[in-house]
């Protein structure tokens, strides 16, 4: 609000503009009720009644202008707000992400942002009201003070519930929100694992887990519903209990010849005139509570300091042949026991090695130290000899190309997907690119071939393709280091032999750590590591580790096993479609 404080000061502006033409209607009725119908002067009532009508106009344009600059500073808001949050999420480390639900992230993103965008939609409204509330105050008090106190005598009372409301809706309020982003959790949850929910026939687990979120959304949304229906009726009626005394005590002044009929034609229209503004209060003290909980809730994001960040003086990598190496690393995820201790591990240029071991041995966390999603939390890792702390985030991850083993592709054609790191490649790169990763022949088949829009997630292609379009991706990137994440994992093992061919170009001549349990897919690299206890338990060839290392053997049993056991859920599955 402060960078947007002209913007909001010329609406406020435009707003004393349209009080000045609200307030002066009820003092040109006086007049020419009392100058013009009283001494029966119609070319005095024609001139009155020119004039207000003139007022009625600058008041119904500054009305329009008023609306205007409140909605388009709210909306101007909202949208730096909106970029603010989103490109603060994409900064964010990935163990803030670890933890947050994507559902939370989006209402907070859109529904909390909203709601702060309509109370500053409100603050050139309020204030012109507030000021339309102090002037028609002075000039009732300044025509008769006893009348004047009838009628702003309940302004205590509305001043003492407005409080009392805001203090008990406020809580509702950030129920509401938070309940609000618990069910669109569930939502987006069950949206995104759809396949997940319908694979095991769980429809009704996730249903009842929305109802269950519905009605807490339910009860707490009814809670606020209790409240403004105790306090609201009262702010309703307190303004036209002061337009009930001033009738009354002021149509006796009338009577008696104390008070001009014209006084009180202006006095009953100016109480009138105190009603609307003081009717809304009970909304903006509302909105307000609601807009409080928006913004704690959006502060929550924005208040989170980046664990990754660049440093104050980054150094340069040097142009390099991908020389990876670990000194003495110790890592831990927050909250969790040490992954990595004393992991050391030397990878040279153009070399290829494949991390094996068990699970929770710690080889993804490797992988994923390489280009700093996490920061080590003793000892180093190098690139081309230089700490990866000490560079750019930004640099560092584009000299490393990932292969994860969940394919993630978006919802755009796959000359875009493949383009990813670079929109602006040339379709010749991309070609070049979809090549080399074996997938050039299957794009040509499809309607549009490189045009071609694929589904969310790119469900619509089989999972070797989207794993030859997520190495073609890499392989745009033109990374030093190459890090194939069990990318072989997830595809049918008739097929994988494509997908080894395709790896096998990809890597040649590049740095590249392949995380694999798979003997065909390990055969691919030059050099074996064996993770076990957060170390570098022995490193060499597949045959050599076969021969000397009875727990190599047991990883590899246990990694057959598991494939097995996948191969007869698969075929059961298979049997129970037929």
């Amino acid at each position: 609000m402060r960078t947007q404080r002209r913007g909001l000061a010329l609406g406020v502006g435009v707003g004393l503009l349209w009080t000045l033409g609200k307030v002066s209607v009820p003092k040109l009725v006086q007049l020419a009720i009392d100058n013009g119908i009283e001494v029966g002067k119609l070319h005095t009532i024609v001139r009155w009644a020119l004039l207000i009508a003139l007022a009625g106009v600058i008041s119904a344009v500054f009305t329009g202008l008023r609306r205007y600059y409140a909605f388009r500073e709210a909306r101007w808001s909202e949208a730096v707000l909106r970029d603010r949050m989103f490109a603060h999420l994409q900064r964010l480390h990935f163990s803030f992400h670890d933890e947050a639900q994507t559902g939370q992230l989006m209402s907070r993103a859109n529904t909390d942002l909203q709601q702060v965008q309509n109370f500053i939609v409100l603050i050139p409204l309020t204030i012109s009201n507030a000021v339309t509330v102090v002037a028609v105050t002075v000039i009732l008090v300044s025509t008769n003070p006893l009348l004047a106190l009838l009628a702003l005598g309940t302004l205590p009372f509305v001043n003492l519930l407005a409080r009392r409301f805001s203090t008990k809706l406020h809580p509702t309020m950030v129920g509401i929100q938070q309940e609000s982003a618990e069910l669109a959790a569930v939502v987006e949850e069950t949206v995104s694992g759809v396949r997940v929910v319908k694979g095991f026939g769980a429809e009704g687990t996730q249903q009842r887990r929305l109802r269950e979120e519905a009605d807490d959304l339910y009860e707490v949304s009814f809670e606020s519903a209790r409240i403004r229906a105790r306090y609201w009726p009262a702010l309703e009626l307190l303004p036209n209990l002061g337009l009930v005394a001033v009738l009354g005590y002021g149509g006796h002044l009338v009577l008696d010849g104390h008070l001009a009929l014209g006084d009180l034609v202006a006095f009953n229209a100016y109480v009138v005139l105190l009603i609307w503004p003081l009717r809304m209060l009970g909304q903006i003290v509302a909105q307000a509570g609601r807009a409080g909980a928006s913004a704690q809730r959006v502060h929550e994001i924005l208040s989170t300091e980046p664990d990754v960040v660049d440093p104050p003086k980054p150094v340069k990598l040097p142009s390099g042949a991908g020389l990876v190496r670990f000194e003495d690393v110790t890592f831990g995820y927050r909250g969790g026991r040490p992954v990595l201790q004393g992991f050391d591990l030397t990878v040279d240029p153009g070399e290829s090695i494949a991390l094996v071991g068990a699970t929770g041995s710690g080889k993804s966390t490797v992988a994923k130290l390489i280009p700093r999603f996490y920061d080590v939390d003793g000892g180093a890792v190098l690139i081309d000899g230089i700490d990866v702390r000490t560079a750019v985030v930004r640099e560092v991850r584009r000299s490393v190309g990932l292969v994860f083993e969940e394919t993630f592709l978006f919802s755009d054609s796959i000359a875009a997907n493949i383009a990813f790191a670079d929109p602006d490649a040339p379709i010749e790169a991309i070609e070049r690119a979809a090549k080399l990763a074996g997938a050039h022949e299957f794009i040509l088949e499809l309607p549009e071939a490189y045009g071609t829009e694929i589904g969310e997630r790119g469900f619509t292609l089989s999972g070797g393709q989207r794993q030859r379009i997520a190495i073609a991706r890499a392989i745009l990137a033109d990374p030093r280091v190459l890090i194939l994440d069990d990318a072989t994992s997830a595809v049918d093992p008739t097929k994988e032999h494509e997908i080894r061919d395709a790896l096998t170009e990809v890597m040649r001549d590049r740095t590249t750590i392949v995380i694999a349990h798979r003997p065909a897919t390990i055969a691919l690299a030059d050099r074996v590591v064996l993770v076990a206890d957060g170390k570098v338990d022995a490193t060499g060839s597949h045959a050599e580790l076969l021969a000397s290392s009875a727990r190599y053997r047991e990883v590899l049993a246990a990694a057959e096993q598991r494939e097995a056991e996948r191969l007869a859920a698969d075929e059961e599955d298979v049997a129970v479609v037929d």
